[in-house]
C-alpha cells in the first residue's frame, strides 16, 4: 500500500490548493467554480485516502479509481467556472492552478498505475482472495437480466462515453484535432468536407480563458497552412467563455448542438483555415493578382513567387476538371471564363493607360460639352446632386446628362469631375503639364512612391470618369439635336461607352478580391510601417471566394482613389489586417478523407 500512498496524498493537496484557489467572491457563474472542485476533493479524500489506503476496503477501490478517472476532468471543468465571471484572474493565479491541475493530472495517473489489473493485488494480497470469492459467487447471471443489470450496464456505457468525450476535449486543446473543411475558400487544395489534421501542440496551446499553457515551438513561414481563431469576432471576455462552453457543449452532445452562433443564430465561421502569405518585417501591396512584398532593407516591392503557386484566380478550369457528371465537388466558380477573360482585358487597357493622354482628352469633352450647355442649358437653374458610384453614373447616364445640362454649378461640377483630378497640386509638381520634363513620368510609379495599388487605381478612376464624359458628351449631343430617350438608347457610339462602361463596372465590383492596398498602411509622411513580429497575414489560396483577412464583414461606398477629390465611389469591403501568433490554434498536416484525397498538405 505504501506505493500508492505518496502519490495519492500528492494527488489529494493539490486538489484542495487548486480548490482554494476555486474561491470566488463575485456573484456570477465564477462561484460554482469552489463547490465543484470542492466535492471532487472530497470524494478522493473520501474513498481513495480513508477507504482504500487507510481502511485497505477492496470494495472501495472500483470508486476510487473512478473519482481518480474523473478528477482532472471536475478541476478542469472549475477552472473554466473560476475564469468565466466578470472579473478575470492574474497571470500568476492561472499558473499557479494550472501548475496544481498538472500535478493532479499526473500523480493520479500513477495511482491509477497500480489500481490495473496485473498489479492492484500487489498493494494487498487480501484482495485477491475477495477478488476470486466475489468471482466464484457470480453476481449477474449471463440468463438471468434484471434491471439493476440493466441500469448497471446503461450507466457503465455513459460512464464511458463521458469520459470519452473529455479525453478527446483535452486532446482537441492540447494535441491535435480533426478539423472538417466548412467553405470553398482553399479550393482547389481543399475542398468543402474534406477531413485535416490540425496539429496543435507546437502551436503553444492554452488552457481555456487564460494566456497559460504550453511554449510556443513553431516557426511559421509563407505557405503554411494553419487554423487560427477569426479576428472579425470579438476576443472580450464574454464571447471568450461562450467559445468555451459551446465546445464542451457540441462535444458533450456529440456534435448535435453548436452554441456557437452569432447574433443572427448562424454559425461563426470560427477558427478559420488559410494559408500563411504575409510574414512579419514585411509589406504588402496586391495588383492585378500578384502579391508584393517589401522589406525595411530594400524599399522596393518585388513578386512573392511562392504566393503564384497557391493563388488560384481562374477556377473555371480547375472546377471543368475536377468536377465529375456524378458529383460537384466544386459548387460555386465566382468567375466563368468569359469573365475572367474580360477580367484580364480591362486589366491590360489600364496598364496600357496614359493619363497624358488621359488628361488632354478629359478637357476636350469638358469643352465639348461647354459648347453644348451654352447652347441650351439653363444657366440660373439650381445644382442638382449626381451620385458619384460607378453603376449609378453609367444606368442612370440619360438623367445625369439632364442634370448636367441643367445648371451653370452643374456644369462647374462637371467640369472638376472630369478636370480637377490633373491640376497641380493635385497629384504633386511632377504632374504640371505645364513642364515637358515632368510629363514624362506622369504614367510611372514615381508619383506614387513605387505603390503599384495606388497608380492602378488612379488610372482606373481616370478610365471610369472618361469613359462616363464621352457618355454624357454624346447623349448631350441627341438631346440637343431633339433626341428622345429611345432614340439616345438606340445610338451606336452611346451603346459603344455603355459597353465599356459595363466592363469597369464589373471590374470595379472585383476589385477587392483582386487587389489590395499597400498594408500596413505607411504614415501620413510616407514612412513604411512593416507586419509586426509574430503577427501573419492570411489568405485563402481561392482568392475571389475567400472573405480572408484582406476584407471586413462591412461594405460601404469608398472612393477608387484617395488623389481625387471628385473620385469615382465603389462598394468595397476592403480592410486588411494580420492576425497575431497567439489566436493561432495550430498546423494542418494531413488530409485524411475522403479517401481519394488522402495525403499531407503542400506548404512549399
Amino acid at each position: 500500500m505504501n506505493k500508492i500512498r505518496i502519490p495519492a496524498v500528492i494527488t489529494f493537496v493539490a486538489s484542495l490548493l487548486f480548490t482554494l484557489f476555486s474561491l470566488s467572491f463575485s456573484f456570477d457563474v465564477s462561484l460554482l467554480a469552489f463547490p465543484l472542485s470542492l466535492a471532487g476533493t472530497f470524494f478522493i479524500f473520501y474513498f481513495l485516502l480513508n477507504k482504500t489506503i487507510r481502511l485497505e476496503q477492496y470494495d472501495s477501490v472500483a470508486a476510487s479509481v473512478k473519482f481518480l478517472q474523473y478528477i482532472p476532468f471536475i478541476l478542469l471543468a472549475s477552472f473554466v467556472l473560476r475564469r468565466a465571471g466578470k472579473n478575470g484572474t492574474y497571470y500568476w493565479y492561472d499558473i499557479v492552478t494550472v501548475f496544481l491541475w498538472c500535478v493532479v493530472f499526473v500523480s493520479s495517473l500513477v495511482v491509477l498505475y497500480f489500481f490495473k489489473e496485473k498489479r492492484i493485488f500487489e498493494l494487498n494480497p487480501e484482495w485477491k482472495k475477495l477478488a476470486e470469492k466475489n468471482k466464484g459467487s457470480g453476481i449477474i447471471s449471463a440468463k438471468k437480466i434484471t434491471a439493476k443489470s440493466v441500469l448497471f450496464e446503461a450507466l457503465d456505457w455513459i460512464d464511458a462515453l463521458v469520459q470519452a468525450v473529455f479525453m478527446v476535449l483535452l486532446i482537441q486543446i492540447f494535441v491535435l484535432q480533426l478539423y472538417v473543411i466548412p467553405s470553398e475558400s482553399m479550393v482547389p487544395s481543399f475542398l468543402i468536407g474534406d477531413r485535416v489534421v490540425v496539429l496543435k501542440t507546437p502551436s503553444g496551446p492554452k488552457f481555456p480563458l487564460s494566456d497559460v499553457g504550453v511554449p510556443c515551438l513553431k516557426k511559421y513561414k509563407r505557405g503554411d497552412v494553419i487554423v487560427f481563431r477569426n479576428p472579425h469576432y470579438s476576443f472580450d471576455r464574454k464571447s471568450e467563455v461562450r467559445t468555451v462552453v459551446s465546445q464542451i457543449v457540441y462535444m458533450l452532445t456529440f456534435t448535435t448542438v453548436n452554441l456557437n452562433v452569432d447574433e443572427y443564430r448562424q454559425p461563426k465561421a470560427d477558427p478559420l483555415v488559410k494559408r500563411i502569405c504575409g510574414e512579419p518585417g514585411e509589406q504588402l501591396v496586391m495588383q492585378d493578382g500578384t502579391l508584393y512584398a517589401r522589406t525595411a532593407g530594400n524599399d522596393e516591392f518585388l513578386p512573392v513567387e511562392m504566393d503564384s503557386k497557391f493563388a488560384c484566380w481562374n477556377l473555371a478550369p480547375v472546377a471543368s476538371r475536377m468536377n465529375s457528371l456524378r458529383k460537384r465537388v466544386i459548387q460555386d466558380v465566382p468567375l466563368n471564363q468569359k469573365n475572367y477573360d474580360l477580367m484580364l482585358e480591362v486589366e491590360e487597357e489600364r496598364r496600357n493607360f496614359d493619363l497624358n493622354v488621359a488628361a488632354f482628352e478629359c478637357k476636350s469633352v469638358s469643352y465639348a460639352f461647354y459648347s453644348i450647355f451654352k447652347k441650351s442649358g439653363n444657366l440660373n437653374a439650381e445644382k442638382s446632386s449626381i451620385s458619384l458610384s460607378s453603376y449609378d453614373l453609367f444606368s442612370n447616364f440619360y438623367e445625369n446628362t439632364k442634370k448636367i445640362l441643367s445648371g451653370t454649378e452643374n456644369y462647374k461640377w462637371f467640369n472638376n469631375f472630369m478636370c480637377d483630378w490633373e491640376q497641380p497640386g493635385k497629384l504633386g509638381a511632377a504632374f504640371n503639364h505645364n513642364n515637358k520634363n515632368t510629363r514624362a513620368i506622369a504614367n510611372s510609379l514615381t508619383l506614387f512612391n513605387g505603390d503599384y495599388y495606388a497608380e492602378s487605381n488612379f488610372k482606373l478612376n481616370v478610365m471610369v470618369k472618361l469613359t462616363a464624359g464621352k457618355l454624357f458628351l454624346r447623349t448631350a449631343e441627341l438631346i440637343s439635336k431633339g433626341y428622345s430617350s429611345d432614340d439616345i438608347n438606340n445610338d451606336e457610339k452611346v451603346a459603344e461607352y455603355l459597353i465599356q462602361a459595363q466592363k469597369l463596372h464589373f471590374y470595379l465590383m472585383i476589385l477587392d478580391q483582386r487587389n489590395m492596398p499597400v498594408f500596413p498602411a505607411n504614415l501620413e509622411d510616407g514612412t513604411p510601417q512593416y507586419i509586426p513580429e509574430n503577427c501573419y497575414f492570411m489568405m485563402g489560396d481561392n482568392r475571389f471566394n475567400s472573405l480572408d483577412m484582406r476584407h471586413s464583414y462591412e461594405a460601404a461606398f469608398r472612393p477608387v482613389t484617395d488623389a481625387d477629390e471628385y473620385s469615382v465611389l465603389y462598394y468595397s469591403n476592403i480592410a486588411p489586417q494580420y492576425v497575431n501568433g497567439k489566436r493561432i490554434l495550430g498546423s494542418a498536416v494531413y488530409r485524411f478523407w475522403p479517401a481519394n484525397r488522402i495525403g499531407g498538405i503542400k506548404t512549399r
